[in-house]
């Protein structure tokens, strides 16, 4: 779960500063990088999504105890 939990931060942080240079700039770096609209695109895109869910979900179960779900 280590593992999952430094993954899921690195990309959370890079669609951060992504969003952040969106919105500062008008400038997307991923698509810059793997080009506008292909497949690895809306994958990283998903997979930044499915980064915040679990964070989120491990955000809501620490939150009522001793859960060890997301340490």
């Amino acid at each position: 779960m280590k593992f999952l939990n430094i993954v899921c931060k690195i990309l959370l942080i890079i669609g951060g500063l992504n969003w952040g240079l969106m919105g500062i700039a008008n400038f997307d770096v991923i698509a810059a990088i793997f080009g506008a609209g292909t497949m690895l695109t809306h994958g990283i895109y998903g997979l930044i999504g499915l980064s915040a869910v679990y964070k989120l979900y491990c955000a809501c179960c620490s939150k009522g105890g001793s859960s060890s779900c997301c340490r």
